[in-house]
């Protein structure tokens, strides 16, 4: 079964992609914010055509685990994109994706990428960082939606 990852921000959505065997993750595209029903027709497209059996929404927490204002507005991407995919039976997960976006602009700084260059891969690498933590504390036996394994 294949995963999906989205790191959801303002402007773009990062999204990343498991191997079939669920082990490996892979930067796959950036989505650029067109609108709410566009965005999400997006990712159901991607969904479709990747055959993915599961999506990951990256949820920012701040730093001491409470929701702020851009977490609200992901968790609402998260409930229209979990009733876009309801027929086709995708679950919508959310993970906690604290860090991601430090780690993947840290990768890309030690890869000597450009600034310009590493601003149009970071989303996308960011949900790739956040996609392979999911999986890797999945088969760990971390429950969903637990930030805190």
């Amino acid at each position: 079964m294949r995963f999906l990852a989205l790191d959801v921000g303002d402007r773009r959505v990062g999204v990343a992609l498991s191997d079939e065997t669920a082990l490996l993750a892979s930067p796959l595209t950036t989505i650029e914010r067109v609108g709410p029903k566009k965005d999400v027709r997006a990712v159901v497209e991607l969904v479709a055509k990747h055959e993915v059996g599961e999506v990951v929404v990256g949820l920012p927490k701040k730093l001491d685990g409470t929701l702020g204002p851009q977490a609200e507005k992901t968790l609402e991407f998260a409930e229209a994109l979990r009733r876009s995919l309801q027929n086709r039976k995708v679950p919508v997960v959310t993970w906690d994706e604290r860090f991601t976006t430090v780690i993947a602009e840290r990768a890309l700084l030690e890869a000597d990428m450009s600034r310009r260059d590493r601003r149009e891969v970071v989303d996308k690498v960011s949900a790739a960082v956040l996609l392979q933590g999911y999986l890797d504390a999945r088969r760990a036996g971390a429950p969903a939606d637990d930030p805190s394994a």
